[in-house]
C-alpha cells in the first residue's frame, strides 16, 4: 500500500489538492461505513460481533477493513486477549472520539433536515 507521507508542509493538510494527506485521511475515513463504526463504538468497547449486529448491512468484509483502517489511523484501539477462541474488542481512541463528536454532529444535522431532504428529492425526481 502507497500512501502519502506527512512532511510538515501546508500542502500536506490542504484538501482542495488532490495529492494532499489531508484529502487521502479524508477519502479513507470520511466513508459510510466508518463514520457508522465510530458512531456505533462511542463510548462503548465491543466485540467484532458486537459492531457487527449494531452497523445494520455491513459485511464480514468491509467491517474488518473499515477497522483495520480505523486502527492504522489510531482512531481506534483493538484488544486481543489470549483465549480460546481469541476475544477481541474494538474502542475508540481519543483521536476517534473526537472524531466522533464531528460524526454526532453529522447525525443531528441529518435527523434535523431529513423532511427538509426528502421533500427537495420528491420535487427534484417529480
Amino acid at each position: 500500500m502507497v500512501t502519502k507521507q506527512f512532511t510538515g508542509s501546508p500542502d500536506d493538510a490542504d484538501l482542495r489538492r488532490a495529492d494532499s494527506l489531508a484529502r487521502e485521511i479524508f477519502s479513507d475515513v470520511a466513508n459510510k461505513w466508518a463514520l457508522l463504526i465510530i458512531e456505533a463504538l462511542g463510548d462503548r468497547t465491543l466485540r467484532f460481533i458486537e459492531l457487527r449486529n449494531d452497523v445494520e448491512g455491513i459485511s464480514h468484509k468491509m467491517l474488518t477493513q473499515n477497522l483495520r483502517m480505523l486502527e492504522r489511523y489510531g482512531l481506534v484501539e483493538r484488544k486481543v486477549y489470549p483465549t480460546v477462541p481469541p476475544r477481541v474488542e474494538y474502542t475508540l481512541t481519543e483521536p476517534g472520539r473526537a472524531l466522533r463528536a464531528t460524526v454526532d454532529g453529522m447525525c443531528g444535522w441529518t435527523h434535523r433536515y431529513l423532511g427538509h431532504i426528502e421533500a427537495a428529492r420528491r420535487r427534484f425526481d417529480a
